[in-house]
């Protein structure tokens, strides 16, 4: 139902009892299949280049503003320069079955005031791509933020051209917004930045969505998924 003001014109819908969201702390968030850990380059750095190394070559990096590292020594450069950054707050995921940690991600351009924050810097190894663990890490900081930290509205940015990104983001339940046109130069090219978000109103069926997906009932002997989540949304969509 529209809001009007006393002149009638249309106004946003009323936030009463708002007040500024807390700046996310650095703590760990555990899960059944991972870990997040505040990135620490003398715990994390040798584990993260010996995973990012598994892949064949550098298209992972591709669309990052960083990577991919000539050596350890390089790649340890960089953990140790994002690790003491407060925005973005880089996170490190641990593999509860090995112990070791696969990849990355960070919460970032952190706006405590309008309660929105952004999931970026999303660098997984193969280790972790295409498996439990990395829908789980998107769920427990997605989770972080809206339950713990109160936020409104959960962003995903990335270049427009970056076709895995974006299949990622609709999978995970990001809703498409737009592109931004030439919003960013990066790696010496410009980058239009296509637009995705989840606010605070959805995330309960958001959240069913991940838990039901994330059941150790949805999955077989093998370890296979019985219903994807895309399935799972589906679903529920239609029972509503």
């Amino acid at each position: 139902m529209a809001t009007t003001n006393p002149y009638q014109q249309p106004v946003g819908e009323p936030v009463p009892d708002w007040t500024a969201r807390p700046q996310p702390p650095r703590v760990s968030l555990d899960g059944r299949a991972c870990r997040l850990e505040p990135l620490d380059a003398s715990k994390h750095a040798a584990d993260l280049y010996d995973a990012y190394r598994q892949a064949a070559d550098g298209r992972d990096w591709t669309y990052m503003s960083s990577g991919p590292f000539a050596d350890a020594a390089a790649y340890r450069e960089y953990a140790e320069r994002i690790a003491a950054s407060q925005d973005p707050l880089h996170y490190t995921v641990i593999d509860l079955k090995t112990q070791r940690a696969v990849g990355t991600l960070a919460l970032m351009r952190i706006d405590p005031a309008n309660g929105v924050i952004e999931v970026g810097f999303v660098a997984f190894s193969p280790l972790l791509k295409r498996t439990t663990v990395s829908t789980e890490a998107q769920y427990l900081l997605m989770k972080h933020v809206f339950d713990d930290l109160g936020y409104r509205r959960y962003e995903w940015k990335c270049d427009s051209l970056n076709a895995p990104s974006r299949e990622t983001a609709a999978r995970l339940g990001f809703q498409f917004e737009g592109i931004f046109r030439q919003a960013i130069v990066y790696k010496g090219r410009s980058r239009d930045t296509a637009w995705f978000s989840v606010i605070d109103k959805e995330w309960p069926a958001r959240r069913a969505e991940f838990e039901q997906w994330l059941a150790p009932e949805n999955f077989d002997a093998e370890g296979r998924q019985r219903r994807s989540l895309t399935a799972i949304r589906s679903a529920q969509a239609a029972s509503r």
